[in-house]
């Protein structure tokens, strides 16, 4: 089969001509199409907590078709996707609805389920919750502004440029800024973060008492040391998410939300956005798209 292949960090991506994948006990998808997360590029850069060993094949969201051609999404546990074919554990395969693309496909699960679980277990958005997504034209932080809506919340949105604003306020956001825009009287219940960085040490202070910052990711840089007093004094709280230790620790947990997000897609109260499919050959173009967050939703490869 063709792959991607990363081989030193930092390096090109390198199609070529690779065994195919070992079943093993695994289900074989033949991918369709393959969605770019910035963990890739986090993992390509040598910046991702947990680096896999290279060379690798990265891409860990995937659509397409079982051997008897059922149409499916996937997760394939952190790597394989960029490819012709994937070998994924057959608990993380997930039936495509007839009313969706590939491209949707590739785009659902690990987006959606960032932003339902922390956004229902973590803290309880209901009805009159106030939201700030950052990254919020993003395909996580696109997942973030439905859920909050379907779950009756208000979203704020945040973005780094004028161009993703109509594509915030498109999917549900009240209001949407450019950061540096935010209104420094702005207040609310949730700040949910993939940005990381500067950002995230800026987000306690939007906080109303009792308001939670959820950390999902540090797309811009390293957390900041954040000293336990100062979230004591302010009557606020953090929590954390990271959905690919999760599924480890509670698979459980993840295949109930799993129901719960195709439920609300089916109702027409999600839609994964889809910002560009892009053939492999132009990997390359694709995560340059991602890295220098000038693309909106999700990017998709199509093999």
């Amino acid at each position: 089969m063709r792959a991607a292949v990363l081989s030193t960090v930092s390096g090109p991506f390198e199609l070529r001509e690779v065994p195919d994948p070992a079943g093993e006990g695994r289900v074989l998808v033949r991918v369709r199409a393959a969605g770019i997360n910035f963990a890739d590029v986090l993992i390509r850069r040598g910046r991702y907590p947990q680096m896999p060993e290279l060379p690798v094949v990265l891409g860990s969201e995937i659509a397409g078709e079982l051997e008897d051609g059922t149409r499916v999404m996937a997760i394939t546990s952190g790597a394989g996707g960029y490819a012709e074919l994937a070998a994924v554990d057959s608990a993380q395969v997930v039936p495509l609805p007839d009313h969706a693309s590939f491209a949707e496909g590739a785009s659902f699960l690990l987006t959606f389920l960032t932003a339902l679980i922390p956004l229902t277990r973590q803290v309880r958005v209901r009805p009159g919750t106030t939201v700030l997504v950052y990254a919020a034209a993003g395909g996580v932080g696109s997942a973030a502004i439905q859920v909050v809506r379907a779950l009756g919340g208000r979203v704020f949105a945040a973005v780094g440029s004028e161009e993703k604003l109509d594509v915030c306020r498109s999917l549900g956001a009240e209001k949407a800024y450019v950061y540096d825009d935010l209104p420094e009287e702005l207040a609310v219940d949730v700040v949910y973060d993939p940005v990381g960085g500067e950002l995230f040490a800026s987000s306690f202070a939007r906080l109303r008492p009792l308001g939670t910052v959820i950390a999902i990711g540090s797309a811009a840089g390293a957390w900041p040391m954040i000293e336990p007093a100062r979230l004591v004094g302010r009557n606020v709280g953090l929590a954390g998410f990271y959905l690919g230790r999760l599924l480890r620790l509670d698979p459980e947990l993840v295949g109930e939300a799993v129901g719960e997000l195709l439920g609300l897609w089916h109702t027409g109260a999600l839609k994964p956005l889809v910002g560009a499919e892009i053939p492999l050959d132009e990997i390359e173009r694709a995560h340059e798209l991602v890295e220098s967050r000038q693309s909106v939703g999700k990017v998709v490869l199509i093999p």
